[in-house]
């Protein structure tokens, strides 16, 4: 199997087989990716082999044993090597045509995002599974502000706060989406310009346009790789990945979009209106 970022600059393959794959809800995770949860394919690292881009990958320290990888021009993660397990963990999204194998868990429930609702019946678990002997790690919570969501990237760098409700949302299924999040799918709320404000870290993102689209861009931070929000000045608004949200929007996503590029691995459960491409 061949995996790439968004960009093209960082491209790898995989020999399998395939030996699990997991949507994680962890908050690491839900602002690395920015959408709802990430999904991950794990297979033994004697197939796995980076063929372009070595230069462009960038490490951010998440966790005191956890690193994480993203490519430094359009942000896309970059696959994870467990050298004390022989393995190495790629985020499906970026997973190039149909994979044989299907999600078998939700990990980290206990930090699911609280506008996000799960709705299949693979087995979830608050944290890892128990006979993985291992914990989650304590991460602080900021503070909830009066009148106002806020919200953060992965290492803090970058704030922001939103008023009011948002103009759209929606699941996006497109492939650009996908390899942009590294996700099964993007999770963003559209705001109006003069519902936004940073409260700090806006000299700290990338923003990434690519270069055929008309709109499509994605932003992040340069330091964390986290996703960040993108001011649309010719459209009026701002694109904000769900997944960065620190407090309750009190809505989720209204509608999976472009679901006719939806990654063949990924069930759509929940009765939201689905749409081919746009609505």
């Amino acid at each position: 199997m061949n995996g790439s970022c968004l960009c093209g600059a960082v491209r790898y393959q995989i020999a399998g087989p395939l030996q699990m794959m997991i949507h994680c809800h962890c908050s690491m995770c839900r602002k690395h990716h920015g959408s709802a949860f990430a999904t991950f394919v794990a297979a033994p690292l004697a197939g796995y082999k980076l063929t372009n881009g070595a230069d462009h990958i960038v490490g951010y320290q998440s966790s005191p044993n956890g690193q994480r990888s993203f490519c430094r021009v359009c942000g896309s993660a970059a696959p994870s090597v467990a050298k004390d397990m022989d393995m190495v963990f790629c985020p499906a999204g970026n997973l190039e045509g149909d994979l044989d194998m299907r999600p078998t868990a939700h990990y980290f429930v206990g930090s699911k995002a609280p506008w996000h609702e799960i709705t299949d019946s693979l087995p979830q678990y608050v944290e890892y599974p128990p006979e993985f002997g291992i914990g989650g790690v304590e991460r602080p919570v900021p503070a909830a502000k009066e009148g106002c969501v806020t919200g953060s990237c992965l290492c803090g760098d970058v704030a922001f706060e939103v008023t009011g409700a948002p103009t759209r949302s929606a699941h996006c299924h497109c492939t650009r989406c996908r390899r942009g999040r590294s996700a099964a799918h993007a999770s963003n709320f559209f705001y109006a310009l003069t519902q936004f404000s940073f409260i700090r870290g806006e000299g700290s993102i990338t923003d990434y346009r690519v270069p055929e689209a008309r709109f499509f861009a994605v932003a992040f931070c340069n330091r964390c790789g986290g996703a960040a929000p993108r001011i649309s000045r010719e459209r009026g608004l701002v694109v904000v990945p769900a997944g960065i949200l620190d407090s309750d929007p009190g809505c989720g996503p209204a509608a999976h979009i472009f679901v006719g590029s939806k990654a063949n691995w990924y069930d759509i459960t929940d009765s939201l209106p689905q749409y081919v491409e746009m609505p």
